[in-house]
């Protein structure tokens, strides 16, 4: 597309530069040679209206972004033509005047009166011609403008859809965070209560021995053995669980009460292993001693 507008250009050039050459010989050519040269001009100029025709369309099917340099160079060669056109009928207007004298002869003297209303409508009509051209050539500006600030709104409704599918995604990672903050939170309330029935099961253990329940001390006596002590971790374990049963045995609270951590207690070095081994089953990894 672009080679055929390029081609148009150059005949252009070309058509214009005959043009110009043969309006400025008008005025010094014998009448007989002004008047083929007038009629061979006026040819030249409707080619030369073609070939603008022809670029004009050409330039409507290139894309808008790649648009705006061909457009000016179109208003320039339009310029140029109504330039010409207007040379042209001053040069017509010239060569009438003076066949127009040389019919007349002496007695265009007596109708001074009249060539001098002719001139006046003559340079009314150059000067409306010449805002007729002046309007056209706002018109095209006009037009121009309007396509750039058209590719501009595209551009900007381009950046927004953008700018839409970032806040959207956005919105998806933080709905995404608020879910697993969600989750945490939960995770860490479970956690609190879990340390809090832990928490109360170890003050329960230590505050043992201030309930006073040593009913059968010879019982105590003979806990070293392994037996024994299972049986006590498993009547502490119901402890802690909120047993109610009525086969809950005192000698099991009796033995922690006497477990304090100290190994020189009345079960010695079992007592310790016997509340660590607690410890775990309340879920805490030792407890301090």
């Amino acid at each position: 597309m672009s080679s055929d507008f390029e081609g148009y250009e150059q005949d252009f050039a070309v058509l214009t530069a005959e043009i110009t050459n043969k309006i400025a010989r008008v005025p010094r050519l014998p009448p007989d040679e002004k008047k083929q040269m007038v009629a061979n001009v006026e040819k030249q100029l409707e080619e030369a209206k073609e070939l603008l025709e022809q670029m004009d369309l050409e330039v409507r099917e290139i894309p808008p972004q790649s648009r705006g340099m061909y457009s000016n160079r179109m208003r320039s060669y339009k310029q140029e033509m109504g330039k010409l056109e207007t040379d042209f009928k001053r040069s017509r207007i010239a060569y009438s005047d003076e066949v127009r004298n040389e019919l007349l002869g002496d007695d265009g003297n007596s109708s001074e009166n009249q060539l001098i209303k002719l001139r006046e409508e003559r340079a009314h009509l150059l000067d409306n011609t010449e805002r007729l051209e002046r309007s056209s050539r706002r018109l095209e500006a006009g037009y121009q403008i309007a396509v750039e600030t058209e590719q501009i709104g595209q551009e900007m409704l381009e950046n927004l859809s953008h700018d839409r599918e970032k806040i959207q995604r956005a919105r998806e990672r933080l709905r995404e965070t608020d879910a697993n903050l969600g989750k945490s939170s939960r995770v860490l309330t479970g956690m609190l209560r879990r340390w809090s029935k832990v928490e109360l099961g170890y003050k329960m253990i230590l505050n043992l021995p201030d309930l006073r329940l040593m009913e059968n001390k010879k019982e105590l006596e003979e806990f070293p053995s392994r037996k024994k002590q299972k049986e006590a971790i498993k009547l502490s374990s119901q402890f802690l669980r909120g047993s109610t049963k009525s086969e809950f045995k005192i000698p099991a609270a009796l033995f922690l009460s006497h477990t304090r951590g100290d190994a020189g207690g009345p079960l010695g070095q079992d007592s310790v292993h016997m509340q660590h081994s607690l410890g775990i089953m309340c879920g805490l990894q030792s407890l301090p001693h």
